[in-house]
C-alpha cells in the first residue's frame, strides 16, 4: 500500500478522531497521539517498501528461471512477499 505523507497524516487524524468519538480511548494529548500514530504508520509502510525491494531483488536473481518456467512475475511476487511478511510479522 502506498500512501504519501499527507495521506498518512490524514489517516492518523481520522483514527484518533474516531477512537475519541466512539469513546474507545481517553486522550490527554491529542496532537502527540496523532504524531505518534503518524510515526508508527510511516515505519510500517517503510517496512513494507523494504520488503517489496527485497522481493524484487530476489526475483531479479531468478528472472531467467521465472521466464523459462512461464511463471507470472506478479503472482510469484505476491506469494514471496506474503511468505516473508508472515515470517517477519509484517502486517500487509
Amino acid at each position: 500500500m502506498r500512501l504519501n505523507k499527507n495521506q498518512i497524516e490524514h489517516l492518523a487524524v481520522l483514527i484518533v478522531r474516531d477512537l475519541q468519538r466512539d469513546g474507545k480511548v481517553l486522550i490527554e494529548n491529542k496532537e502527540k497521539l496523532v504524531q505518534d500514530l503518524i510515526s508508527l504508520l510511516s515505519e510500517e509502510f517503510l517496512k513494507e517498501d523494504q520488503l517489496d525491494q527485497e522481493v524484487r531483488e530476489l526475483l531479479g536473481k531468478h528472472i531467467d528461471e521465472i521466464r523459462k518456467g512461464n511463471i507470472e512475475y506478479q503472482t510469484m511476487f505476491r506469494m514471496i512477499k506474503t511468505k516473508l511478511a508472515k515470517e517477519r510479522n509484517i502486517p500487509l
